[in-house]
């Protein structure tokens, strides 16, 4: 795979003015509380000071950012709103009047850029399903149908189809694509090449989701946050738009079903989350880009995180104590070293050569990332297996490495084992925070395939592996 051509200078800890040791400290607390990280880089001073992969996870590869693609939406809005295209006060029925419901409500009626922005249109709850139950074919036509029990402006509700809606009405009245205008006017002039986005069956981008970005394409983009749009010598998002986007809009509630993290309960932005320190864009399973001003910071981390309140509040703990204290090139040496072994773990087990197993898939878990009764077959190959799953897909898994094959488009990541009767392999969705693990039982001669975490939008592992991804709406 080709390297890409450095977004950031590098430097060293020490020579930021920061601890390694904090570094080290923050592993070292992420590894105790079993919190599964993708990728992490640390930004101060303008320059990387630590950056690590775990494996398979590596620097060139995008990895998905579900709801951090709403900051990178809110920037959008902000250049067609300097290029004079649109206004924080323009209504959503005048900029899309083709998409409004007959009998729509005053309510409806109302809704502006600032509402979108702050997601303060009323709705009581994320309006995305029972929008698209609505209106299957026009998500923005549903989400203006969905009953309002708040007063617009009032109370923040996490809702994603506002998002949405502020992606077609930026294609509205740029006459550009949300991907195509990001390109040219973020993207190229930073320097960030092979921004992935997935998309709604209609093919139109998610807005609220979908953008897949390298680890350092998104510290870049904190990088120009904190520098207030300036990228070298080009301003390419207004200061001001920044500056209005990343403050408090309207005060924040705990959210239901996540843990009580304070850090989302400081206030909400213009699609970005307000921290006890700075702010950050978030996307589910940790997808974080934190911004800390004050300490001319940015960090990024990528994930499978489920520990909802533990993020970011472990950067506070373990790095904030450690600015302004530099360490030694000693310690700089040790945490670089530690951060190019990062790794998550193969399947442990026998490579048993020459073993086969054939076996039927049974989906009775919820999480299943197979049909029921798919045909799971397990042949040896040189260093490892050929996996064949249904007539569709063929995967080579390693034993005690990984092994990559792309057999709908996107990139799989396998490693495996026998143990005992049962070979267990972990299929790797390379550029998402998910896997599947899958289990052969060669006595009875049944499979089971589940995911670490179940993708929100489908857990069809085939659906996921296709370029681009496009589905319904419902991410959760």
């Amino acid at each position: 795979m080709p390297s890409q051509r450095a977004l950031l200078p590098r430097s060293t800890p020490a020579a930021s003015g920061m601890s390694s040791r904090a570094v080290g400290a923050l592993l070292d607390r992420l590894e105790a509380q079993s919190i599964e990280c993708h990728s992490i880089m640390v930004v101060r001073h303008g320059h990387v000071v630590a950056e690590g992969w775990w494996a398979p996870y590596s620097a060139e590869r995008p990895h998905l950012l579900y709801s951090l693609t709403k900051s990178f939406t809110s920037v959008a809005v902000g250049l067609a709103i300097a290029d004079g295209l649109l206004s924080l006060d323009d209504r959503v029925v005048d900029v899309l009047p083709g998409h409004v419901p007959a009998g729509i409500s005053e309510q409806g009626r109302r809704l502006t850029v600032h509402h979108l922005l702050s997601m303060t249109a009323g709705h009581g709850t994320d309006s995305l399903d029972e929008a698209w139950q609505l209106e299957p074919g026009d998500l923005v036509k549903g989400f203006l149908r969905v009953p309002f029990s708040e007063a617009e402006g009032t109370r923040h509700t996490y809702d994603n189809a506002t998002t949405f809606v502020l992606a077609r009405m930026v294609e509205r009245v740029t006459g550009r694509g949300l991907p195509e205008l990001l390109d040219e006017r973020l993207f190229q002039p930073m320097g960030i090449e092979g921004a992935e986005w997935d998309r709604v069956a209609s093919g139109a981008a998610f807005g609220f989701h979908g953008l897949h970005l390298t680890t350092e394409a998104v510290a870049a983009f904190g990088e120009l946050l904190l520098r207030g749009g300036l990228w070298g010598d080009r301003q390419l998002v207004p200061r001001e738009w920044l500056e209005l986007a990343t403050r408090r809009h309207i005060e924040t509630l705990p959210l239901p079903g996540w843990s009580q993290n304070p850090d989302f309960l400081c206030g909400y932005g213009y699609q970005f989350w307000i921290s006890r320190h700075g702010y950050h864009g978030h996307g589910a399973f940790g997808q974080y880009c934190v911004v800390v001003p004050s300490h001319d910071l940015v960090i990024v981390v990528t994930g499978a995180i489920e520990q909802t309140d533990a993020v970011p509040g472990v950067f506070w703990d373990c790095l904030l104590p450690g600015l302004d204290d530099a360490g030694s090139a000693r310690d700089d040496e040790i945490l670089a070293d530690r951060l190019r072994r990062l790794s998550l773990a193969p399947v442990p087990g026998s490579a048993a050569p020459g073993r086969s197993a054939k076996a039927k898939l049974d989906a009775s878990a919820e999480d299943s990332a197979l049909p029921d009764g798919t045909t799971v077959v397990v042949d040896p190959v040189d260093g490892g297996w050929l996996l064949r799953l249904g007539s569709s897909l063929e995967v080579v898994v390693g034993h005690g490495e990984w092994r990559e094959t792309s057999p709908l488009g996107r990139p799989i990541v396998a490693t495996g084992a026998w143990q005992g009767d049962k070979f267990v392999a972990d299929l790797y969705v390379i550029t998402t925070p998910h896997r599947v693990r899958l289990m052969v039982d060669a006595d009875t001669g049944t499979a089971s395939a589940t995911w670490n975490t179940i993708p929100l939008t489908s857990p069809s592992l085939e659906l996921h592996l296709r370029s681009p991804l496009m589905t319904r709406p419902d991410v959760a």
